[in-house]
Parts: C-alpha cells; sequence; structure tokens
C-alpha cells in the first residue's frame, strides 16, 4: 500500500534523523513518478526535509526560505495528506509551529510527522530497526557527519557521471 521509499523517507526522518538521506530517497521517487511537476506533493515532503537539515545546521535563513516553499506546496496539497498517512490538520499545525520557532530563533529540536496509519507506523518502526535507529529519537547534534553531510559526502560518484555525460554531448556535436 506504500511506497517503500516513502517508508524509508519517513524511517530516516523519524530514526536516523538524517534529512540529506530524506532528501535523496523522495527526490529520486518524484524523479520516477511526476519529475516535471515541481508541486507535487514529494516535492513538499522533501524541501520539509531540507528545511530541517538547514535550520539543525543554524541555517535560519535557508531553513525559512525552504520550509515556505514547503508550506506552500503542503498547503495546496493538503487533501492528499491522508492517503499518505498524514493528519492534515496536525500537519499544517506542526509547518506554523515550526515556522515560528525559526522566525523566533530558538533552536532546533526533532520533530513527528503526524502519522494516523497503523501500518504506515508499523512499518517505519520497523524499518527504523533495520536501520539501526529508533523512532522518534531526537538527532545526535554531535554527529558532524549528518549535521554537515552535504559538505562531507564523496562526490567521485556524481563528478564522474556529469563528466561522462559532457563528453558524450561533446561527441555528438
Amino acid at each position: 500500500m506504500y511506497d517503500q521509499a516513502y517508508i524509508d523517507y519517513l524511517a530516516h526522518f523519524h530514526g536516523t534523523r538524517d534529512y540529506f538521506e530524506c532528501h535523496e530517497l523522495l527526490e529520486e521517487r518524484w524523479k520516477e513518478e511526476t519529475p516535471l511537476d515541481k508541486q507535487s506533493l514529494w516535492v513538499g515532503l522533501i524541501q520539509l526535509s531540507v528545511s530541517l537539515y538547514h535550520y539543525r545546521r543554524g541555517n535560519i535563513s535557508g531553513a525559512l526560505r525552504t520550509l515556505g516553499k514547503a508550506n506552500d506546496i503542503i498547503q495546496a496539497k493538503q487533501d492528499h495528506l491522508e492517503s499518505y498517512g498524514l493528519d492534515q490538520e496536525r500537519m499544517l499545525i506542526l509547518l506554523e509551529r515550526l515556522e515560528n520557532k525559526m522566525n523566533k530563533g530558538e533552536t532546533y529540536q526533532s520533530i513527528q510527522l503526524p502519522i494516523i496509519h497503523d501500518q504506515l507506523l508499523s512499518l517505519v518502526k520497523k524499518r527504523c530497526e533495520e536501520l539501526g535507529s529508533s523512532y522518534g529519537v531526537p538527532s545526535d547534534l554531535e554527529n558532524k557527519h549528518l549535521i554537515h553531510r552535504h559538505s562531507m559526502r564523496d562526490r567521485t560518484e556524481v563528478i564522474e557521471e556529469r563528466e561522462a555525460e559532457l563528453r558524450k554531448r561533446k561527441e555528438n556535436h
């Protein structure tokens, strides 16, 4: 019933708190389904995780900017939230509270998305265990790899792919 990428997203969101991985998982999923739809609920959820990534790192302006985009999409698609196993009203309140905390300069605290479907919650908790984490644990703010993942990751594969694409385009011209 639920997409594995979405279950994985929720497990990382609530377990490992690896918001960078959340972004990667759903971006891939979104590109499979509706890559041209920048207003997809997938995109809103991606932007929410990116916002939390920035917020946790202390980049409040980036967090607010990305949260604003996420909020716009999620508000516009709020009628779809229940089909994603999320409580519509509680989700909108959560986003508003998150924005208020950021605007007040409050420090990052981990949040829980309002999962209302027991089956989805079970799948997510099971996936958390498989990932070696517990559902609902707060972010490990001492884990520099988690906090600064984008700047610490190995980009060799991405660079090699870009170079291969560039060579291919030059060969075709």
